[in-house]
This record gives C-alpha cells, structure tokens and sequence, in this order.
C-alpha cells in the first residue's frame, strides 16, 4: 500500500480526477480523499513519474516533502471544518484531533511554509465559501451565518464587508463576481 500526498484538491470533482488517473495508469486506490490518495501495492518510480505528470497536467502537485505533506493536510482539515455546518469546534481543536499534532506546531509549520496564519486563512476560506453560497442559494444572512459556524449574523456581515469592501446583502445583488478558487488559497 502506498499513499501519494497532493496539492490542490479542494472539492469531490477534484477527488474523481485524481481517481480517473490513477485507474488510467493501473493503479486500485484503496482510498482518496482530499489531499491524499492510498493505492493498492508500491507505486514504482516509473509510476510515480506517470502521475506526477498526469495530476500536473490537471493543476495538482505531488507531495514528497514531509512537511508539505502536513501543511497540505492542515489546509484541507481547514476545508472541512469550513464546510461543517453550525456549530464546531474550534479550529485548532479540530485540528490537534484530526491531525494528532499539537496545535502549535501546526500553526508554525502553516506560518512558516504558507506566509499566513491559520486563523486568517480559516477567515479566507469562510468569505469564499460564503461568496458561494450568497450567489447560489437562498437562504437568509442570518441562516448562512450559522451555516458557516459564526456566533451571530453581525459578526459574520463584519467579517465579510472587512474583507470584501461590501456586505453579504450588497454582495448577492451585485453583478460583481470576485470570487477565488478555493486551492488559491
């Protein structure tokens, strides 16, 4: 069994492509999830080589590097917390629990390596995904809210006019599309 590390899964979509490769070039994934996948046996160098170029071609990275690895792994707990619904444990619980690390380490690593803290980009991610959700569904601003795990439906139009100059209601009637891919990020 053999795990590959990759950057810049983010969605389902992203997890069925990297299946689509993997079951072109032969391989049997035991498991992908985002950020990683698990195949069936050793990956020889030959192999590696053929997905490296393939999930390239496709905008994602291989990771060989440990500490990338981690820094990946944060980054995609970081995408399901967002996308947990209502209430949540905070992030860095959520992450010492999910990643068995203490929470300090993590956090310098993901400083170190990625230029950003980890609670400014849970912040960034959170404005995306409510970009997302303003623009496709209907629920209220106070429902997004506590969809989106904020304490109150204030903080949450604070936090999102800080950081896209406008607030949730003004952003939903504009044409104004500025959203970022969530790998971006």
């Amino acid at each position: 069994m053999a795990t590959l590390y990759i950057k810049n899964m983010c969605c389902p979509r992203c997890i069925q492509a990297v299946g689509k490769v993997l079951g072109d070039l032969g391989l049997v994934a035991e498991s992908i999830t985002l950020g990683e996948a698990v195949v069936e046996g050793d990956v020889s160098d030959n192999q590696y080589s053929r997905i490296r170029t393939e999930l390239q071609a496709l905008g994602f990275d291989l990771l060989g590097d440990p500490q990338m690895q981690l820094v990946e792994k944060i980054r995609t707990s970081i995408m399901e917390w967002v996308r947990m619904e209502g209430d949540r444990p905070n992030v860095s619980t959520f992450l010492q629990q999910t990643l068995n690390k203490d929470y300090s380490v993590l956090s310098k690593l993901f400083s170190a390596m990625r230029g950003i803290t980890i609670e400014r980009y849970c912040i960034l991610m959170r404005v995306e995904l409510a970009k997302e959700l303003l623009r496709y569904s209907d629920k209220t601003v106070s429902e997004l809210a506590f969809q989106l795990g904020y304490s109150s439906a204030a903080h949450f139009s604070a936090q999102f006019r800080h950081e896209t100059g406008m607030s949730p209601s003004v952003f939903r009637n504009s044409k104004v599309d500025a959203r970022k891919f969530l790998d971006e990020l």
